[in-house]
């Protein structure tokens, strides 16, 4: 048996509070540096309220370290994630190795974040080796791969997501935003490339299609397949969204929340 969890986003600490009380079992938020939604970041006087609040309901609150950090960025990095650990943070994502090994004397898990690009058995053993106690999946793997990673490195928990948006690339490694426009999506600064519209022209000049969303994916809307999910191996449920307003987090989470009670009211054993 493993505990199942549900993750939602938090743009800030009232939006954590919002997720908790519509059935989130843990949050994920931005600090006020090193995330990669550098537009939402957070101050640790806000992520502490957000742990206050969820810790007696027994939910817990991540806090994403997730970019590439630079040479002269270092002390301010260890800093943060002392008083992240002072302010009742649970676990820290994290992208560079360098903030895993500041974390060694610090009592919070480790969590490697999407943007390290976890695609293979491989790539999930070698961090589990590292220290990490959970690795976020990238978007697009498929259920039978999931359930590969699993079998393979069964001591290591997996958040994948289940709703939300989807990278046009693969994740971790879209470096589309830092070309076009020189801002880095490895630094919190992804500009949404994909998500714009494009006019198409052929070798000739010619327009073929005008003005349309020609990179941008649908949402990936998993509820109807959270079974499969749990039975591939998955230990977090995570919802996509810190930019997202607060009708969404609510409703998402509630909703997700609803099923996966169900789910559990069929099989207790899970």
């Amino acid at each position: 048996m493993r505990a199942l969890e549900l993750l939602a986003p938090a743009k800030n600490h009232e939006y954590g509070i919002a997720a908790i009380d519509h059935g989130a079992d843990a949050v994920y938020i931005g600090a006020s540096r090193f995330g990669a939604r550098a537009a939402v970041g957070n101050s640790v006087a806000d992520i502490r309220k957000l742990c206050d609040y969820a810790h007696p309901f027994g939910v817990k609150v991540y806090v994403t370290v997730n970019t590439i950090v630079y040479d002269d960025e270092l002390e301010a990095t260890r800093q943060l994630l002392a008083e992240l650990s002072e302010a009742g943070a649970d676990a820290i994502l994290i992208q560079d190795m360098a903030v895993l090994e500041m974390m060694k004397d610090l009592p919070m898990a480790a969590h490697a974040s999407t943007q390290t690009d976890n695609r293979s058995v491989e790539k999930v053993q070698w961090l589990r080796d590292l220290g990490f106690s959970r690795v976020v999946l990238a978007r697009e793997l498929s259920l039978d791969e999931i359930k590969e990673i699993h079998l393979q490195v069964p001591d290591v928990e997996l958040e994948v997501f289940v709703h939300g948006a989807l990278c046009v690339s693969y994740s971790g490694i879209c470096y589309a935003s830092q070309y076009c426009f020189n801002r880095s999506a490895n630094r919190g600064e992804c500009a949404q490339f994909c998500r714009m519209k494009f006019s198409l022209e052929d070798a000739k000049g010619r327009e073929v299609v005008n003005d349309r969303y020609l990179l941008s994916l649908k949402d990936m809307n998993r509820i109807d397949h959270l079974e499969e999910l749990v039975e591939a191996g998955v230990t977090s449920l995570k919802i996509e969204g810190r930019l997202k307003d607060l009708s969404y987090v609510k409703n998402v989470t509630a909703a997700y929340s609803q099923r996966l009670n169900e789910l559990i009211r069929r099989h207790p054993d899970l």
